[in-house]
């Protein structure tokens, strides 16, 4: 099914049969994707009066209770209440979920005995390209990362800069396929997270941080639209199913 989109006064087509998922699922697992140095998910039949509640238990229905951090386990979207006292609901101030978005493939530089990724490196893939969402694959980039434990791993994270320079760019959507944009321990300052909601100014409350994706080696750099789903929960984070569609010529 081709579908035509009046994006920014432009005419933009997609096909809504070749959706090209980036999120990572969330499963009851030891081999579930994690960070934050907690245990993985559950989801689990309830029990009641002593019955487990589960076809296979001989219940009419399954009826899992799901325990989880959207932080921790799986792709998840964020809003500025993710480090602000009050709170800011991803479920209410993110109200838009199509997009224009640039994927980019950035091998990381050493630095010290970290690896991060520069304003240089981000000017050099984008440019000058007009884009509300980027997506950042890092590489090497293997299918590890779909199940891989960060915790105690010191990741690869973004410099203040770089996230400063998607600010100036106008970048409103940033998804990165890491645990966070800031190193993993960095005292609390979260100068990525900081930056790019401008909490020292105008809070950017429509602007979103996806974490946790994985861009498969098959989806090819260069210009999407973006469909960001969530679950609607009322909290900082939600679950969330970001979906790319190639634009057709």
């Amino acid at each position: 099914m081709i579908a035509q989109i009046l994006f920014n006064s432009r005419k933009l087509k997609i096909d809504l049969t070749q959706p090209l998922d980036i999120s990572i699922p969330i499963q009851s697992s030891d081999k579930n994707v994690n960070a934050w140095y907690i245990g993985p998910p559950k989801i689990a039949p309830e029990i009641y009066d002593g019955a487990t509640i589960s076809v296979e238990e001989g219940a009419s229905v399954n009826f899992n209770t799901i325990t989880f951090n959207p932080h921790s386990h799986g792709t998840h979207t964020e809003t500025v209440g993710h480090i602000t006292k009050e709170k800011y609901s991803i479920n209410k101030y993110l109200k838009q979920f199509f997009f224009l978005a640039e994927v980019i493939s950035v091998a990381p530089e050493k630095k010290g005995e970290d690896y991060v990724i520069s304003a240089k490196q981000l000017q050099f893939a984008i440019g000058n390209k007009k884009r509300d969402a980027v997506v950042v694959r890092t590489l090497p980039n293997t299918r590890e990362k779909t199940s891989k434990q960060y915790s105690h791993t010191n990741w690869t994270y973004f410099e203040e800069d770089a996230i400063k320079l998607l600010v100036r760019k106008g970048i409103k959507h940033l998804l990165v396929d890491l645990p966070s944009i800031d190193r993993e321990e960095d005292g609390g300052e979260l100068r990525g997270h900081n930056a790019f909601w401008n909490t020292k100014g105008k809070l950017r409350k429509d602007a979103t941080i996806t974490e946790f994706i994985y861009v498969s080696n098959k989806i090819e750099d260069g210009v999407y639209m973006l469909n960001l789903q969530i679950a609607p929960f009322d909290n900082d984070a939600s679950p969330s199913k970001p979906i790319l569609y190639k634009i057709l010529e």
